[in-house]
């Protein structure tokens, strides 16, 4: 990768704090992304994706042999006339589908040591998503939490609804106290289920740190309806200890707990790989068991390098 500092000036970020001007960059980006149905849409509501259900859509499916109580108007009278015999022509719905975006800033996720925090990761890919989003004509709502308090956006098609998404989470990303009593994740996921309609596609952004059962379940029952794309969040320091020259002891805190380890140790780095390799792979398995797609992303590098590797950015 090129120079950091110089990747942070390009992009208007310190990787810490949050500004607007870096999420609208990725209106151009959208092309890292491909946000075609990867099953069936649900929604009631008619748009530009094509349903299983048949009916009087916009897209011509098919011609078949008139039935008692089709509509005559949808004769297809060429065929019926090559034939002999009376076709009517069927047509695949369309259905519309939103996609939601939950955007985890609360402050396990606010952390880094390499590019950017892991909450301002979280920022970038939540806006490349809604651009693309937008780009393709969907409707796009979210919610975004930090630890102290939510945001709901209802899903609009218009860009405005774009602009709304990344003030907020610019709002949430700026320097918050540090609470003992966080908002849960199991309640930001119990919001999103009555937010999201079935048929909605649903990106869920966090590092999952506190995916319990509570979470568990409410994401289990959205995706008998949605579809589930995670993207766990992580850092290098949560798989492996930096390597040092001399061994020596440092004190870590999330700013309410404190912590000492030691780097340098061989033993203490391999267990520390091991505890943390078994700790994200849970995670992975929970999600994939709540039917969700999984796609590990580091904050550690631009998401061009990450995206463009996953089938040219195909989801």
């Amino acid at each position: 990768m090129q120079d950091v500092e110089k990747w942070l000036k390009d992009h208007h970020s310190d990787g810490v704090n949050l500004g607007i001007k870096e999420l609208l960059y990725y209106q151009s980006k959208t092309s890292l992304l491909n946000l075609s149905p990867a099953r069936a849409v649900q929604a009631n509501l008619s748009g530009g994706y094509l349903a299983k259900t048949k009916g009087r859509g916009m897209e011509f499916d098919e011609a078949r042999h008139y039935q008692p109580g089709d509509d005559i108007r949808a004769i297809d009278w060429r065929v019926t006339a090559r034939t002999g015999k009376t076709y009517t022509k069927v047509f695949r719905e369309e259905k519309e589908r939103p996609v939601f975006i939950l955007a985890d800033l609360s402050s396990s996720m606010q952390f880094g040591t390499q590019l950017l925090f892991k909450s301002v990761q979280v920022a970038h890919l939540a806006s490349l998503i809604a651009w693309a989003a937008r780009k393709r004509g969907d409707r796009i709502g979210g919610l975004v939490y930090n630890q102290s308090q939510h945001l709901e956006f209802k899903p609009l098609m218009r860009q405005k609804a774009v602009l709304s998404l990344l003030n907020g989470l610019v709002k949430l990303q700026e320097p918050q106290a540090v609470h003992a009593n966080r908002v849960p994740f199991s309640d930001a996921c119990a919001r999103l289920r009555r937010l999201a309609h079935p048929g909605s596609l649903i990106f869920l952004l966090s590092d999952f740190s506190h995916l319990d059962a509570a979470a568990q379940q409410h994401l289990s029952q959205l995706s008998r309806h949605c579809e589930i794309i995670a993207y766990p969040i992580s850092d290098p320091f949560e798989h492996a200890l930096p390597p040092v020259a001399v061994t020596q002891t440092v004190s870590l805190t999330d700013g309410v707990a404190q912590q000492k380890i030691m780097l340098g140790e061989k033993n203490t780095a391999q267990r520390y790989a091991q505890q943390h390799e078994r700790h994200f792979a849970d995670i992975t398995e929970t999600l994939k068991q709540c039917r969700a797609q999984v796609i590990p992303i580091t904050a550690a590098l631009p998401l061009e390098m990450q995206l463009g590797k996953l089938s040219g950015g195909k989801l």
